[in-house]
Parts: structure tokens; sequence; C-alpha cells
């Protein structure tokens, strides 16, 4: 290969990039949202069972990927091939997760600009600059505009310096300050009515509701779609893992962070809201669903730190730092995906490769914002209910039926010895062949129906 690719310098560097980029506003929002759409506690059980039992293998088949082909996703997928039309195959499956990363991000940006927007509300205000403030969270295209494009510059700016000094440098930074400042609003927010009685709906399950198909649906979704799963990215930041590492505890410790920062999101968002209801906000509708989901977080919050008066603006700013701050460990991944197809398998500079597929991307952001009521759910829909279960199905059945056992068993025994004695090599690879397609194709169902 002509161009000489990047590594982590540590097994820590990788854990913090791939928690980071599992741990974005799905987790942070997303979790705590479908928590109380669908029982509270008893979808926590669920999620934190299927988190292990079906998306852990499911992300351990994408990483062993990564690291067996050392290289961008297609690449790494024809090397597992044998066939011309496994080959073929592969350049669909690896390719399709670029586009879904690339679709993905062209959303994501607007959302992690709103979430920007927020905090720069809150600074402005505590600066007296209420013009500022009022422009900030103003309904505008180029309110929409000038955010989007600056997350955008950010995360160009991050992936532009590659992998060790890039991606690397910045997740060991950012993952630290965003995790302290999730415990840090947690405390506070215990502390205020209403919060034990969120408490107590997140913790305290309703065991008759654990087995609702919805229920089951929805979590099986989320465990997939928090791990980053069919997009491509954990195929190309598994190709940057040493060969000496043990991918099976690497897996579990990823795996592990990004499910415990979930359960934090939960416990600051859950109890949030039931304090913002106990101030008189209304949260509920009066069939017990939620109201306007995901957009609470644009809604219901802020109506919570102004109740606070003068100390709600330096948690409110705090908290939408701690959203953007997520939402920048995830988009980097996204920008990794398809920068390094285009920098291996045409080689382009980095830098240039970064800066014109960011362009690129934002272009299309601005596509979406022009018809910002149409354009973003459907672009929402199309990537993640469509592509990524497709695509993470897709790889687990590379890896199950395609990858030969031999070869997959030589790959993980790199850095782990005696996996072949272990429970994990007894169990998974029957559950990557036959039962991570059919719980990954049964969330496509559901998004069909």
């Amino acid at each position: 290969m002509a161009v000489s690719r990047g590594e982590f310098s540590s097994r820590i560097g990788f854990i913090m990039a791939a928690a980071g980029s599992a741990v974005g506003l799905g987790n942070v929002w997303g979790f705590p949202t479908q928590t109380a759409s669908n029982g509270g506690a008893a979808f926590v059980l669920v999620y934190l069972v299927l988190a292990f039992c079906l998306a852990y293998p499911a992300f351990m088949a994408e990483i062993l990927i990564g690291r067996y082909g050392q290289a961008n996703a297609v690449t790494s997928l024809q090397k597992m091939s044998s066939k011309a039309w496994q080959k073929r195959f592969a350049f669909i499956v690896g390719f399709g997760g670029i586009i879904c990363a690339s679709l993905i991000l062209s959303f994501y940006g607007i959302l992690a600009g709103w979430m920007m927007s927020f905090a720069v509300e809150s600074a402005a205000e505590i600066a007296g600059l209420q013009s500022i403030a009022s422009w900030a969270v103003s309904d505008s295209v180029a309110r929409n505009v000038f955010f989007t494009t600056l997350f955008m510059f950010l995360t160009v700016f991050i992936i532009r310096r590659g992998v060790e000094q890039g991606i690397e440098k910045w997740s060991k930074r950012l993952m630290p300050m965003m995790i302290g400042l999730l415990i840090l609003l947690i405390g506070y927010v215990m502390t205020l009515d209403g919060a034990m009685q969120g408490l107590e709906a997140y913790l305290n399950p309703d065991i008759s509701r654990v087995l609702e198909p919805n229920l089951l649906v929805s979590a099986l979704g989320q465990a997939f779609f928090s791990l980053s799963l069919g997009t491509s990215v954990m195929v190309i930041y598994g190709s940057y893992i040493a060969k000496k590492e043990n991918m099976v505890t690497i897996g579990a410790q990823v795996t592990l962070i990004d499910v415990s920062i979930a359960f934090l999101a939960g416990l600051l968002i859950i109890p949030a809201m039931y304090v913002a209801q106990a101030q008189g906000v209304q949260i509920f509708a009066d069939d017990g669903s939620l109201i306007a989901g995901p957009t609470l977080v644009f809604t219901v919050l802020p109506s919570l730190f102004d109740g606070m008066g003068g100390l709600g603006l330096f948690i409110g700013l705090a908290f939408f730092l701690l959203m953007s701050i997520a939402a920048l460990t995830s988009s980097i991944s996204m920008l990794e995906g398809p920068v390094s197809y285009a920098v291996e398998r045409h080689n382009i500079d980095r830098k240039k490769a970064t800066t014109i597929i960011g362009l690129v991307i934002l272009l299309i952001s601005f596509g979406i914002i022009s018809n910002l009521g149409v354009m973003l759910g459907f672009v929402a829909t199309l990537s993640t209910e469509y592509g990524q279960p497709i695509i993470a199905m897709l790889c687990c059945v590379f890896a199950g039926w395609i990858w030969q056992r031999s070869s997959l068993l030589a790959e993980i025994k790199q850095g782990n010895e005696t996996v072949e004695d272990s429970l994990f090599w007894k169990v998974w690879p029957w559950y990557t062949k036959f039962v991570c397609p059919v719980a990954i194709g049964g969330v496509f169902v559901h998004s069909l129906l």
C-alpha cells in the first residue's frame, strides 16, 4: 500500500476513541428518551442484557474484520473474500457503510450545531449579550448554516491530524471531560424536587413489561445504534489496533464504557424530566406517552434551566457543552470512514481528502437545512433505520459465513493465545453466524413495519 497508515499508540487510546464514537447524541439523549418511552427501568434492564448478549458479538465482528484487514472497510472485507462474487459483495457492504456514515454525519452535524447554539445562548446571556443569545436559538437558516459549518470545521480539523495526533489525542481529552460534566450535572439534579421520583422510575423495573415486543425491538435497536454498528466506523477503528492487543478484552471494555455512559445519561435526563414536571412543565401526555420525544432536549431542559434563575444559565451551559462534546466524539469517527477509503484506495493526501469530503458532507447538510421539515427526518430514517441494520447484519454474515474459521481463530489468537479454550470462542462464532443476523434482521423488519 502506497499510503502509510496510522495506529492507536495505546489500548486506552483505542478504547477512548471507540467509546467516543459509540457515545454520542444517541446515547446521551436517545437512550434516556427511549427509556422514558418504553417502560422506564424495564427498558434499561432489557437494553443492558441485549447490549452484552447481541451488540457486543456484532461489535467484535466489525473490529476483528478491521484488524485482520489492516485497511479501510472495503479493502478489509475484500481481504476476507476468496471468490469474485464475494469481493463484489464486500465492496457493496464496505462502501455502503461509508455512504451510511456520511449520511448520518450530514444530519448529525445539524443536530450538533443546535447543541452548540444553545451553549452559545447560555454563554451570551451570562455575558449580557442578549441579541446574540436570541439569535443563537432562533429558527433561522443563517443560524443553522453557521453552527453546522462550525461543527463540521471542528470535525475536519481533528481528522486532518490523523489517527494518533487527531482521533486518539482528542478522544483522550474529550471523553474524560464529558464524563466529568455528566457526573457533576447528575449530582446537582439529584438535589432538586422531583428527582427522586424520576430515579425510582429509572431504577425500579416493571418485570411484566420486559418481554413486550416493541420494548425488545426498541432496546435491541438502541444497543446496535449506540455502538456505531453498520457504518464502517468500527471496521476502520479496528484496523488501527496493534496485533498484540487482546481483542476480546478490548471489545468488552468498549461495550462496558458505552453502556455505562448511557446509564449515566439516564441518571441525568430521567430525573431532570421529573424535576421539570415538578416545576410545571408537561412531560407526559394524558395516556402516559412522552411528549415530543427527542425534541424534548430543546424544550423541557431549557425550561428547567430557566426555572433555576441565574444558576440555571451555568447549568445550561454545562449541559449543552456536554452534548456538543458527545456529538464531536462521534462525528470524528463518522468522517474517518470515508476519509480512510479515499486515502488508501485512491492515494489522496489525508488533509486534502478530509477537507474535500468534509465540504461535500457539509453541502449535503445545507441541502437538508433548505428543507428541514422533510429532509431531516428522511435522511435520518434512511441511514439509521434502514442503512445501519442492513450493513451491521451483512458484516456478521461476513464474519460468520465467509471468513474461514481457522483464519478467524488465528486473528483472535494474536494477543490472546488461550482464546480457543475460552467461553468466548465456544459461543461467539455461533452467535455471530446465526443469532446476530436474525436479531438485526428483526430490527430492520420492525423499521419497515
